[in-house]
């Protein structure tokens, strides 16, 4: 089942990447019932163009919204400044998460930014369709 996106966060996902660039951006899709309901900017604590690390302050501030909403992580999103838009191993290695998509935008073409969804479960990549919608 591909993962459903209004367009506009896809379009929001893209400009967070291009704003934190050189550095890696990062950020959480929260939602239930696999339907995104809130875009979460958060900062990278890593401030790092080769790596990516939700800021704590960020990741408890979403959580604990999540909680009283009953939304999941829906999706976590980070971008490659000068790679594909494909999990590195430490991507691999560091996705917690195994009920949620990971989204991967590359700014290696700048002027055509490459948005792409994974899931990653027990270390096993496999690529997921994104539907972007309206709204």
């Amino acid at each position: 089942m591909p993962l459903r996106l209004p367009k506009s966060y896809l379009d929001e996902i893209v400009a967070h990447a291009k704003a934190e660039a050189p550095n890696e951006c990062c950020g959480i899709i929260a939602g239930a019932d696999g339907r995104a309901a809130k875009l979460y900017r958060c900062r990278n604590a890593e401030e790092s163009p080769y790596r990516y690390q939700v800021d704590p302050n960020d990741l408890f501030r979403v959580y604990r919204e999540c909680e009283q909403n009953g939304w999941d992580f829906l999706a976590i999103y980070h971008s490659h400044t000068f790679s594909e838009a494909y999990p590195s191993p430490t991507d691999v290695r560091l996705a917690f998460w195994p009920e949620a998509y990971y989204l991967l935008v590359s700014l290696k073409d700048p002027e055509r930014p490459v948005v792409r969804a994974f899931r990653i479960r027990d270390g096993q990549v496999q690529e997921e369709e994104i539907e972007a919608t309206e709204g």
